[in-house]
């Protein structure tokens, strides 16, 4: 694969890029692919529905999250994904709601 060098790129663009390589714990090379990619119609999938489906871009819609907090949100996720349905609270009631 060919390597590009990119010139005359602003303090505020890098400084963006190198806080979401940290936010996702991506490599500086994958954000800046990743937006390229993106960028130029050539992702295979739509950048919503991908936020969507990865727990760790919901900073992109919901705010930053700092490293401990993504954590536990993490773990949360994966515990949810690994409980039965019929352990978890019925739908269709209301908190609060005895009868």
């Amino acid at each position: 694969m060919p390597d590009l060098v990119i010139r005359h790129i602003d303090s505020s663009m890098a400084d963006r890029i190198k806080a979401l390589a940290k936010e996702r714990q991506w490599s500086i090379n994958d954000v800046v692919l990743h937006a390229l990619r993106h960028g130029l119609g050539m992702a295979s999938t739509n950048l919503f529905a991908e936020t969507m489906l990865d727990p760790g871009d919901l900073t992109t819609l919901a705010g930053s999250w700092d490293a401990k907090e993504k954590a536990a949100f993490l773990e949360a996720m994966q515990a949810l994904s690994r409980t039965a349905p019929t352990q978890l609270a019925p739908g269709n009631q209301v908190l609060g709601d005895d009868s």
